[in-house]
């Protein structure tokens, strides 16, 4: 039997509940499961109840994950690139969180290729990333937003558009009997009466570029609208965190506090949330840059229509771009160009707030028939554009590509270590 291709992989805890860490895990099973595959995870960006190292007894050596501070640092993968001898290193999430690792490019990948996985929320292009997109042998993108910004930023690295998915066996229409008695016991728990109020789910991080304080200001002025007991909204998130703002103070301020707006605070697993995704009428999100949105695509595999803001990976999945749609998109009426020490700019698509209240009222006016016709299509499309299976044979084909094109250790082959501007502004 030949050697199976050891891939040291860097990123979220694959058992962690991230959008990062599901679509690790993803990858990381069907590796293991190709039978062509070892893992090696540093698995991070939680905190970690210990440090001892996380074995699955169906896997037995073939995958382990290292819990690490961050996601580790340039010690950590010297001495675990000496000690495991890794064939691949896969990385994935936000460039600003791998620049101490590609500074030791040129130690790293002479032995053995990084493939990245990336995602970019928005233009104008990047260049600044330049310095980062060549640090890689291949650039896996998962927008179509995203692969457009590589191919002009860094048209000489190979790149590859492969859009994150989800798990359709557990993300998927349940039966009626079966969410009419989840949604009862959840209110049940919760003392609160529905009454058969249409329902609005948002499931995001409590953080700025989310507009968590936005939508529930909105919400006031849509209940307004149709009126004070005819809708709720359920937001999966912490009302605390410090990234976000305090979203049970506005809710009390605005005294949504009666059942309009519930707080799901707890980390859920795939089939409780499938439920919930199942129990709502709608899942929204108007963030002002999202690379992909995990949420809105797991919500279309359950059937369940969207309302977004057109901006990174969310305009793909609402509509196909033929002129079918699957929810509802709101243009952005403002493109501002926002930045950082990091990110010296990027544009911030903002919705108007009318735009979304008449997106809402036309949504709450549709026929039943017509929002399960939107759910169909929704789930139709996704399984075509976003398919489970494809989405994990893909990982193992491109991996398997990955190695027979660059080798690694004594066969490296196809490294280029390009004339480029290093970290600090100066050339190499």
């Amino acid at each position: 039997m030949s050697k199976k291709i050891k891939v040291l992989v860097l990123g979220d805890h694959p058992l962690s509940f991230s959008g990062v860490g599901t679509q690790l895990r993803y990858i990381c099973e069907s590796l293991v499961r190709s039978g062509k595959f070892q893992v090696v995870n540093l698995g991070g960006a939680i905190k970690h109840e210990n440090y001892s190292p996380v074995k699955f007894e169906e896997f037995e050596q073939d995958w382990v994950i290292y819990p690490v501070d961050g996601y580790g640092n340039d010690e950590i993968i010297r001495s675990t690139i000496r000690t495991e001898r890794p064939d691949l290193m896969l990385i994935m999430t936000d460039p600003r969180f791998w620049g101490w690792l590609w500074k030791i490019e040129q130690e790293i990948r002479p032995l053995l290729p990084i493939v990245y996985y990336h995602v970019w929320d928005a233009p104008p292009a990047p260049t600044f990333n330049r310095p980062y997109y060549l640090s890689n042998d291949l650039i896996v993108t998962i927008s179509k937003v995203t692969d457009k910004i590589v191919k002009e930023v860094s048209p000489e690295v190979p790149s590859i558009y492969l859009p994150h998915s989800v798990d359709m066996g557990v993300f998927k229409k349940k039966s009626e009997a079966e969410v009419k008695k989840f949604r009862k016991d959840s209110f049940e728990t919760s003392g609160i009466e529905d009454d058969g109020k249409m329902m609005f789910f948002w499931n995001n991080r409590n953080a700025k570029r989310k507009q968590s304080g936005t939508l529930i200001w909105w919400f006031k002025e849509f209940l307004e609208r149709v009126g004070d007991d005819k809708a709720m909204l359920v937001m999966h998130t912490d009302p605390y965190d410090e990234n976000g703002q305090d979203l049970q103070a506005i809710i009390e301020h605005l005294k949504l506090d009666d059942g309009q707006v519930l707080f799901s605070k707890e980390k859920m697993p795939p089939d409780y949330l499938s439920l919930i995704y199942n129990m709502v009428d709608c899942t929204i999100n108007i963030s002002d840059a999202e690379g992909f949105g995990l949420g809105t695509l797991e919500s279309l595999a359950c059937e369940t229509p969207v309302i977004v803001s057109m901006t990174g990976g969310l305009q793909e999945q609402v509509t196909d771009g033929e002129g079918n749609w699957f929810g509802y998109g709101i243009p952005p009426v403002s493109k501002a160009i926002i930045g950082s020490q990091d990110v010296p700019w990027i544009y911030e698509d903002r919705i108007a707030k009318e735009d979304f209240l008449d997106v809402m009222t036309k949504f709450y006016n549709l026929k039943k028939k017509d929002r399960l016709a939107l759910g169909s299509a929704g789930r139709a499309h996704v399984e075509k554009n976003y398919g489970f299976t494809e989405y994990k044979h893909k990982w193992v084909e491109l991996m398997l590509k990955a190695h027979d094109d660059c080798g690694s250790w004594e066969t490296r082959k196809n490294y280029k270590p390009w004339c480029k501007t290093d970290f600090k502004g100066e050339n190499k």
